[in-house]
Order: structure tokens, then C-alpha cells, then sequence
């Protein structure tokens, strides 16, 4: 199943999503300021490429108060606008039975847009 759901998932704008994501780590990473943040924006890149199947986690040996002192640098700097992106796609796909598990995803994509220090992909 998740073989299919990745290759709709690819054909209806995944494929989209992850390019932009991967073009805006390239841009994040021309500064030694920014490459953190660009290795983020890696991480979604992964994830909206093909997310059916994996799952998003805490990490458990997280760099505390380095961590939460990025994600709200994040945040302030562009994370909310694409979770909220993110969950307006989910709102809208989910009006829909077929939409469902593209929702599903959206969300996951969402939790880690708003906060991605910390957090790591499995699978």
C-alpha cells in the first residue's frame, strides 16, 4: 500500500513539494548561518518525496534548550507558514474519502515543519 500511495503522492504535487523544499535548503546552506536550517529543509525534503511508510520521532538525545532555541528561530522566520500550508492542504484533502490518507500525510508533514530541530525520520 505504501508503495502505491507514494507514487500518487509523487504524481499530485509530491514531487513538487520536495524540489521546493530541496531548492530551499540549496538557498539556506550558501551561509555558514544557515546550513542548519538547510539540513531541515533537507529533512522535509526526504519526507515529502515519499511519506508513505515513514513516521516522524522525537529523538531522545536532543540538544535541549539549542534545540527549542532554533525551532523558535524557525517558526519566527517561516515555520508556521508552511504548517499552516501544509494543514490547509490537509483540511482540504480531507473533505474527500480518497483524500484521507494524503491528509494523514500533510499532518505529518506539518508536525515537522512547525518544529524539525530534534525530531528525526524513521523508516
Amino acid at each position: 500500500m505504501s508503495i502505491l500511495g507514494n507514487i500518487l503522492w509523487l504524481i499530485f504535487g509530491g514531487l513538487i513539494i520536495s524540489i521546493e523544499y530541496f531548492i530551499a535548503g540549496l538557498l539556506l546552506s550558501l551561509t555558514i548561518i544557515g546550513i542548519p536550517f538547510g539540513i531541515q529543509s533537507f529533512k522535509l525534503a526526504i519526507l515529502a518525496l515519499l511519506p508513505f511508510g515513514r513516521e516522524v520521532v522525537q529523538k531522545p538525545e536532543t540538544s535541549g534548550c539549542l534545540s527549542t532555541f532554533m525551532n523558535i528561530l524557525w517558526i519566527l522566520l517561516g515555520g508556521i507558514w508552511i504548517a499552516a500550508t501544509h494543514l490547509i492542504f490537509a483540511f482540504l484533502l480531507a473533505i474527500t474519502i480518497i483524500g484521507i490518507p494524503f491528509a494523514k500525510q500533510h499532518l505529518k508533514l506539518a508536525s515537522l515543519a512547525l518544529t524539525p530541530f530534534g525530531h528525526e525520520i524513521k523508516g
